[in-house]
């Protein structure tokens, strides 16, 4: 059976992974075995994937990114250049910890910044904005802009990709469509 995705010629797929139809997969980069890949996604040079990773649809990687076993991504996610995910929480090199990964989760439309780092077990909401640079330490919430080291929230973020600003009723608009969303006890949602 043809294969319904590229991938170039100095990549290695592993056996047994489930790739969908329309996804690339560039120059030097390493899909392990029995990992599972949307339809359209964009994996970029250089980049490892380790097994049992789940990616949704439309997955965008950007180059020299490392995806260790336990994490799963929803569709629309971004990963920018040199971001790293990790799946132990105390790594020792003389002491085996392999079976016992924690688990990441990167939610629908969520951007990870160039050279972020995702330490395990940190969930990251819909639509999430972590900066460049930025180390997760803890979960994100849907919506939520974080930078720095520890990562801070310092605001909210649309669908688009914009900061939100909230009037006195609790309402912020996206500059570039229009949405409205809405702030309360903490938490943004789209009207």
């Amino acid at each position: 059976m043809d294969k319904q995705y590229f991938a170039h010629e100095s990549a290695y797929v592993d056996e047994g992974c489930l790739i969908g139809e329309g996804t690339k997969i560039w120059h030097f980069s390493h899909i392990m075995s029995n990992c599972t890949i949307g339809k359209s996604c964009n994996i970029g040079q250089n980049v490892v994937i380790s097994p049992e990773v789940i990616l949704g649809n439309n997955v965008k990687i950007q180059n020299n990114v490392s995806i260790y076993t336990g994490v799963t991504c929803d569709d629309d996610v971004f990963l920018g250049p040199s971001c790293v995910f990790t799946n132990v929480t105390n790594p020792r090199s003389a002491v085996n910890r392999r079976g016992q990964y924690t688990k990441t989760h990167v939610g629908k439309g969520a951007s990870i910044g160039a050279n972020a780092t995702i330490v395990c077990g940190h969930d990251i909401g819909k639509y999430a904005f972590v900066g460049a640079g930025a180390v997760v330490t803890k979960n994100i919430a849907d919506y939520a802009l974080v930078v720095g080291n520890p990562s801070k929230q310092i605001g909210w973020i649309s669908e688009f990709g914009h900061r939100l600003i909230f009037d006195k009723n609790g309402e912020g608009i996206c500059p570039e469509i229009k949405d409205i969303y809405i702030l309360e006890n903490g938490k943004v949602n789209k009207k």
